[in-house]
């Protein structure tokens, strides 16, 4: 079969791969623990369940504007009013299948071939291979410090006369470091300076413990928002568990946002009219699903945190938010694939290699699950990397024996 040079050169998705090897585990009846997830286990808010559960019971499901249907324009308008304090209209917003529509149909509106696209390493797995897709060059940028947050300098230093835009994800996907107020206003202004596209992808800015808050990027602007180029992606998936429904969204300056209305028509036409009516409800309706889920994600991230610290020689930084945390195994095992896959192998322990994500010897594990699950995966990895544990383990009714030497 012959298949295209772009269709030759991009990667599966990891992590949804590492889904489906669960899942299809699991039908075996094997004691899987997913540990390398970002779905959480919360219910889908019963506002969402019931406006989408009325436009099914009508029967008429039809297609809907390739940019999103009047009501979810709307309560998205009033979503960034009330958390950016930035007032925008419909023209300025563009709602898709899921975040990673409107991020992949941005790129598709900004970047042509060879222009290259920066973004601070680690990263989210998806963000190389999209700009790939689109034509560009993805430019992943390392902290010299090793730490997980590049700085501006190091950022800028990258910048060519091919670079298009900036990524900002944060809190950020794996490590759950949310970036600093400094951090943001400089990347703002440097961005505007440079007049390169900052994307700020804010998919988990909700999601944030301590009693934080995320900054937010519209403080730092200072050019009219129609000649800016800042957009915000943003998404019901996670702070309202609602990965299923496959809504998301991007606010930009109208111009930009009708090229990729223009494209997306043509890709995709608009989002699912059920999915919609349920990001709406979500949207519009009793907002304590996300204080449950973040008090939930504190707790377990608390749980994992002290789980890790019983690993002789692992190195891990307390996420600031998000699903995640990004722990150095390096200790143990260099190859970050190597060991998931011993992981998985011996244990039954799902991870996700920190290769995929640009910091080898790491992973990332997920504490969106259950206590249990956290816990129970924990001590399972410790068995298998740690020659103080004890010889025996239990996998469901099967035990296990290692003899260390």
């Amino acid at each position: 079969m012959s298949l295209s040079q772009l269709a030759r050169s991009i990667k599966e998705s990891v992590t949804l791969k590492l889904n489906e090897t669960a899942a299809l585990l699991r039908e075996k009846g094997e004691p899987v623990i997913h540990l390398g997830g970002g779905e959480p286990k919360t219910k889908v808010p019963i506002d969402a369940v019931i406006n989408c559960t009325s436009l099914l019971n009508t029967g008429e499901i039809r297609y809907t504007p390739p940019d999103g249907i009047p009501s979810l324009k709307k309560a998205i308008i009033r979503y960034t009013e009330e958390h950016y304090k930035k007032v925008v209209s419909a023209h300025n917003l563009i709602a898709s299948g899921g975040a990673k529509q409107a991020l992949m149909v941005l790129l598709h509106a900004i970047l042509d071939p060879k222009e290259e696209v920066i973004f601070p390493a680690p990263y989210w797995v998806s963000y190389p291979e999209m700009v790939k897709l689109a034509g560009g060059v993805p430019v992943p940028v390392t902290a010299e410090d090793g730490s997980f947050c590049p700085t501006v300098k190091e950022i800028a230093d990258v910048v060519s006369s091919y670079t298009k835009a900036i990524i900002i994800n944060s809190p950020n996907n794996p490590s759950g470091v949310m970036y600093s107020k400094d951090f943001i206003q400089e990347m703002v202004e440097f961005c505007e300076k440079k007049s390169i596209y900052l994307i700020m992808d804010d998919i988990y800015n909700r999601l944030v413990f301590n009693g934080k808050t995320a900054p937010i990027c519209y403080d730092f602007v200072k050019a009219p928002f129609e000649q800016s180029k800042l957009i915000v992606i943003n998404g019901v998936s996670k702070m309202y568990a609602m990965t299923g429904f496959r809504i998301g969204w991007a606010i930009a300056n109208e111009e930009l946002i009708a090229a990729m209305a223009t494209i997306q028509s043509q890709q995709t036409s608009g989002p699912s009219a059920p999915s919609q009516w349920a990001a709406v409800g979500a949207l519009n309706g009793v907002q304590s699903a996300i204080d449950s889920l973040r008090l939930t994600l504190e707790n377990n991230r608390t749980v994992m945190m002290d789980r890790l610290k019983a690993f002789d020689g692992v190195k891990v930084h307390a996420p600031d938010g998000t699903f995640y945390c990004f722990p150095d195994f390096s200790a143990y095992i260099k190859d970050s694939q190597k060991l998931s896959k011993l992981l998985l192998d011996e244990v039954r322990v799902v991870t996700v290699p920190g290769k995929e994500f640009g910091f080898e010897g790491h992973l990332r594990l997920s504490y969106c699950g259950t206590v249990r699950d956290i816990t129970e995966g924990l001590d399972r990895i410790k068995w298998a990397l740690d020659p103080n544990s004890p010889n025996e383990l239990y996998l469901g009714d099967r035990k296990l024996v290692r003899e260390w030497v």
